[in-house]
């Protein structure tokens, strides 16, 4: 990796380049770098930061539709799934069953209906709280195993680590990093925009 600050001594990017990182030292200039980011039309961008910055996520375009319905559609699930786990056991449905399926040994212990008080065998009202309870606890697995897995995490190894002075990120340094891998990238171009943002220093991140 390497740090240059005029274009005649700036050598070609090597086949192992990852991108250009540039450096803050205050936060907001990193969202109004990040907004101009944005409107160059750059869209393989990340920003690192000590502690949440606010409007960054706004500058960056950062949202991903997936994990609001990721939890949307575990929460149906667990809500289900509590409910009709009830519902079996509380209710005399294996006398619905064909009488090959009655005839199970596990069927006569999934259920067990009870009498209390003359009241309804599905007596759905007494159901909303325990299905209440499974709605959370599965959106909450949704959420966070999907977070992991849409994340790529666990991830012990980034090239982002290569970026000079990248320790500082969870200090008081703020960087923005635009990929390689971007559409819009121009080695040139990249850093001289990315200098003119007005970033402490601009350098290489390999692979």
């Amino acid at each position: 990796m390497s740090e240059i600050g005029t274009t005649g001594d700036r050598t070609p990017p090597p086949s192992t380049l990852y991108g250009l990182i540039a450096e803050f030292e205050d936060p907001d200039k990193l969202v109004a770098a990040a907004e101009k980011v944005r409107e160059e039309g750059y869209r393989k961008i990340d920003a690192y930061t000590p502690f949440p910055v606010h409007g960054l996520a706004e500058a960056l375009a950062f949202h991903d539709w997936r994990v609001p319905w990721l939890i949307f559609i575990c929460g149906c699930l667990g809500g289900i799934t509590g409910f009709s786990l009830e519902a079996s056991t509380a209710t005399p449905f294996v006398q619905m069953l064909p009488r090959f399926a009655r005839m199970l040994p596990t069927m006569n212990e999934i259920s067990y209906p009870l009498n209390v008080g003359g009241r309804p065998f599905l007596s759905w009202p007494t159901f909303i709280p325990p299905a209440y309870e499974l709605t959370i606890l599965f959106a909450a697995f949704g959420a966070f195993f999907g977070m992991l897995a849409l994340s790529g995490l666990p991830k012990p190894y980034n090239s982002i680590f290569n970026a000079k002075r990248f320790e500082l990120a969870t200090q008081d340094r703020f960087f923005l990093c635009i990929e390689a891998l971007d559409p819009k990238f121009n080695y040139e171009n990249t850093w001289e925009f990315l200098q003119n943002l007005g970033a402490d220093s601009v350098s290489e991140v390999e692979r």
